[in-house]
């Protein structure tokens, strides 16, 4: 198989697996794959290709980082939080002694933690106060 072909399998390889993710690493790795296979199909040598590959990752990396350290510190150490006070729906208890629920978002069943005020009945309106990973806090008053 030729060299440049390899390449661009593994950039292909990178970019899939980065719609996986969602980080932005993986893509430059492919984008520095991509790169490598340039090298190769223009007739570099091997080393050549290595070196724009690795050159190309290591500055796509740092650019990515910078990138999110500048979104992170922008948004704070709470981050910002687009769905705040959207209105859910209350599907059912899981667990009404900790306040653990299913309800209604967007189309999708969504883990929720209800806050103070627990007495929800199925199709009750609730709202978003805040979220922990993929659990959503939510609560009878608007925020």
């Amino acid at each position: 198989m030729e060299g440049y072909l390899v390449w661009i399998i593994a950039g292909f390889a990178l970019a899939i697996i980065e719609l996986m993710s969602g980080t932005f690493y993986l893509l430059v790795l492919g984008i520095g794959a991509f790169a490598g296979s340039a090298v190769a199909w223009s007739g570099g040598a091997l080393f050549a290709q290595c070196a724009t590959a690795g050159a190309i990752a290591l500055v796509g990396t740092y650019l990515v980082w910078e990138w999110r350290k500048r979104q992170k510190a922008a948004k704070g150490a709470q981050g910002i939080m687009l769905d705040l006070g959207q209105s859910v729906v209350f599907e059912a208890w899981t667990d009404p002694k900790t306040g653990a629920a299913r309800v209604k978002y967007r189309g999708a069943s969504w883990d929720a933690v209800i806050g103070p005020g627990r007495e929800a009945q199925p199709g009750d309106v609730l709202y978003i106060t805040g979220q922990d990973g993929q659990m959503l806090k939510v609560s009878a008053a608007k925020p």
